[in-house]
């Protein structure tokens, strides 16, 4: 089976509270924290492992610093997820969610994150240069991982630094990102994109108000070679894939919102799921919908059971 590496730059220690209301100026009660390994790469693997159990054959690798980095390896490791963490000075960051209750709405504070210096940077690319096969394999991993946001510190063009490289190697790139470092990494060439709306508009500089803007879009990008195919996700109203051969439009499942929270690393992981083991792309789009839709049953970044994971798969070619 093919591997697969994921790398995140800007890791998380996810923390998740409910509150009755949210008011201000008052203090809010709130109910026992739950605590997740976050960052879009680690949501990923997290994935995969339980889409495909021990044999996932999926490396996280992370930059992560002090008592939170030491804190994301251990729950990254309780959950079995074979784990690299590449060590910085700064305190690994910790995001915060808050559901209020009375109206179902959920709130995410996203920090920064840790700043990494120059140094910090180059040690670390040495380490993702120098990436190989896992113990016991040869060659490289075959697909390479790039998700979330940068850290304060990283120049806009590391994301397109490290996908040339591992073009270079052999691998297929993955990226997940957005702003400038997306843009400047499609430069660089990538073999799959997954951008949500929001970010696909701001690439292409245009608003997108129409269905068809968004195939137009999308088609743009396999024509200019950034990137050969292109999963573009649109929240309630499902997801559109695109390649040089096929465009395929999903419809959004009919599911109860716990939280949308990781919603859009299930799809990326259910898709690299089925693609590697060789399914057509539209069977991959049908797995990627229903991990995400799974996704949303869960509160905090819980993320996908595989079992609704299973279920809803069915209803998902349903409505293809």
């Amino acid at each position: 089976m093919a591997e697969i590496v994921t790398l995140t730059l800007n890791p998380a220690v996810d923390v998740w509270t409910a509150v009755d209301r949210i008011v201000d100026t008052h203090k809010l009660r709130c109910e026992p924290t739950r605590c997740y390994p976050g960052g879009g790469g680690i949501n990923v693997a997290r994935v995969i492992r339980r889409l495909d159990g021990q044999q996932a054959r999926c490396r996280a690798l992370y930059l992560a610093g002090g008592a939170a980095g030491i804190r994301l390896e251990q729950m990254l490791s309780n959950e079995r997820i074979p784990n690299r963490r590449l060590r910085i000075a700064g305190e690994t960051r910790e995001n915060f969610s808050v559901m209020e209750r009375a109206t179902g709405r959920e709130f995410r504070f996203v920090l920064p994150g840790p700043y990494v210096s120059e140094e910090e940077w180059q040690a670390a690319q040495m380490v993702l240069d120098s990436i190989k096969a896992a113990p016991g394999e040869s060659g490289m991993p075959d697909y390479w991982v790039m998700s979330g946001s940068l850290p304060p510190g990283l120049p806009p063009q590391a994301y397109a630094e490290l996908a040339r490289s591992a073009r270079l190697r052999g691998m297929r790139v993955v990226l997940d990102t957005s702003g400038t470092a997306l843009s400047l990494a499609l430069d660089a060439g990538v073999y799959l994109v997954k951008p949500s709306l929001s970010e696909l508009a701001s690439l292409m500089g245009t608003p997108l108000s129409e269905e068809s803007d968004w195939t137009k879009a999308a088609r743009q990008i396999v024509h200019d070679g950034r990137a050969q195919i292109v999963a573009l996700t649109l929240g309630a109203r499902g997801a559109l894939l695109v390649s040089s051969e096929e465009t395929i439009r999903l419809q959004a499942l009919s599911v109860p919102v716990a939280g949308a929270t990781g919603a859009g690393d299930s799809f990326l992981a259910g898709l690299l799921v089925a693609l590697r083991r060789g399914d057509p792309l539209r069977d991959a789009a049908c797995l990627a919908q229903a991990a995400a839709s799974a996704t949303l049953l869960s509160s905090g970044t819980a993320l996908c059971d595989p079992s609704e994971v299973a279920r809803l798969c069915a209803d998902t070619r349903r409505v293809v």
